[in-house]
């Protein structure tokens, strides 16, 4: 009898935990209906008509090449965020909206140290995306990606925030800095489209995969798209200072360190300065390896690239730097990248 009602108590808490686990299902199912219900009319196709490469030595390359990727709408008057290089060198871009409905766009500014680019439509009935907080993001919460991967249209895939704070190469070899890692699956044409969150809010812009590994992939964050994208829509470009430099980072020696009282183990060595770049950086000297900036710890020329924002442009700024060994400090008007 005792033996009877263990086994009956066993199978009822099996059921129940199997019931629970259906209830969970369904609840996460929900979930991503629900998002995908409520994004993907603000998810659009991008297709681009690049302009033939006359320097390449394939006849092929030197015809106009067809490219696409996704972007995503964020204003009711037709502003599209997408990735730089799916707009980059292009002749014509066009964007196609689920309804069907396609239209030449025109390019309103592009970042390539970001990798973000807004363009315009001129369209009725847009449903924009909203953006989240994304320094309020947390490891392990689901993100969702809605794209066109190797033109298949409104693709979903899903995953979760894999990591925070990454940092990404661009093509101009700049790193782009607050990169969300996720497993959500992404390939080819998924560039420029949105990851977001269970709410269906803007968390990055799919931007990345790394080719040989499985389910890692990047996310330009909302909050830094959100600067960048404002920045261009107001003013077309994105403004950043620079010291007129060429560098590259080196080791300092354990007698630099102790005797400068540094925090870092690495600076920037200066192995050009740039006569023409529009900064008055004649205080600079080759073979100077810069410390700091305006008493802040430089370990990388990354480190250097953060700091020289837009509120730098045309500013005196101290760069701590050694000399023979020895530290000193020198004024910089900075110049304006270009």
């Amino acid at each position: 009898m005792l033996s009877f009602l263990s086994s009956s108590v066993t199978e009822d808490n099996t059921l129940q935990q199997s019931s629970e686990d259906d209830e969970l299902l369904d609840a996460y199912s929900r979930t991503i209906t629900k998002v995908v219900e409520k994004a993907s009319n603000s998810v659009v196709q991008i297709k681009v008509l690049k302009k033939p490469n006359n320097q390449n030595t394939n006849p092929r390359m030197r015809q106009p090449q067809e490219a696409g990727g996704s972007g995503f709408i964020i204003s009711s008057d037709g502003f599209v965020i997408t990735n730089n290089h799916v707009v980059s060198n292009a002749d014509r871009v066009e964007v196609g909206l689920m309804d069907g409905r396609l239209f030449e766009a025109t390019i309103i500014g592009t970042d390539p140290y970001t990798d973000i680019a807004v363009l315009k439509i001129y369209a009725d009935s847009l449903k924009p995306l909203s953006f989240s907080d994304s320094d309020k993001l947390k490891v392990g919460q689901i993100a969702i990606a809605i794209g066109n991967p190797l033109g298949f249209q409104y693709t979903v895939t899903a995953g979760v925030v894999s990591a925070l704070g990454r940092t990404l190469r661009s093509e101009t070899g700049r790193m782009i800095d607050d990169v969300i890692q996720t497993d959500a699956s992404l390939n080819p044409g998924n560039s420029g489209g949105p990851l977001v969150n269970s709410g269906g809010e803007i968390i990055g812009v799919n931007t990345a995969v790394i080719a040989a590994a499985q389910g890692i992939c990047f996310a330009v964050s909302a909050n830094l798209t959100k600067y960048v994208a404002g920045k261009l829509i107001l003013e077309g470009k994105v403004k950043r200072a620079q010291l007129g430099i060429a560098g590259q980072v080196v080791n300092l020696t354990e007698r630099m360190i102790g005797y400068n009282k540094l925090s870092t183990r690495t600076g920037v060595y200066i192995s050009e300065v740039i006569a023409d770049a529009n900064a008055r950086n004649n205080e600079l000297h080759r073979g100077d390896i810069i410390v700091g900036l305006n008493e802040k710890p430089i370990a990388s020329v990354d480190d250097l690239h953060k700091i020289l924002n837009d509120e730098l442009i045309n500013k005196l700024v101290i760069v701590n730097l050694l000399r023979g060994g020895i530290r000193k400090n020198v004024s910089v008007l900075a110049g304006e990248l270009k």
